[in-house]
């Protein structure tokens, strides 16, 4: 990680003024649609139109935030090629990946509380449980 983003963690760091790592992680992340973008994300690299596909009700606009957001942060990688029209894709990170256990653990959870059924849920393929979460 470069040393902008590094700063950038410790400014998130002193602005937040935490002193609870969970409330850190909640904060850095603050909100549903980050969430989905991770989750999204672990299925592999995907462009833009991609994650509004699969995520029914977020805007363009805050979606762009978010992603802008989760890159401050080092949470995702965005790689832009040189294409007409211009080709962006969205990846995470080695950091980004860490967050994998805790949602794994939330799909787990989900899945329980709603004894669901079935579904497609990007996070199944790293779950050992058969039912999926409710796609977003």
């Amino acid at each position: 990680m470069d040393n902008a983003k590094l700063n950038l963690i410790d400014n998130a760091k002193d602005c937040l003024e935490v002193t609870c790592p969970i409330q850190f992680v909640v904060d850095l992340l603050g909100n549903k649609w980050s969430i989905l973008v991770l989750r999204e994300l672990f299925t592999g690299n995907r462009r833009t139109h991609e994650l509004l596909a699969a995520m029914p009700g977020i805007s363009t606009k805050t979606l762009m935030v978010r992603l802008r957001e989760l890159e401050e942060y080092g949470l995702i990688d965005r790689q832009v090629f040189a294409e007409v029209p211009p080709h962006v894709e969205y990846s995470l990170t080695a950091k980004g990946r860490q967050i994998q256990p805790v949602m794994i653990a939330l799909h787990q959870v989900g899945t329980q509380w709603l004894e669901q059924t079935p579904c497609s849920c990007p996070l199944e393929q790293f779950n050992p449980v058969e039912n999926a979460c409710p796609s977003s």
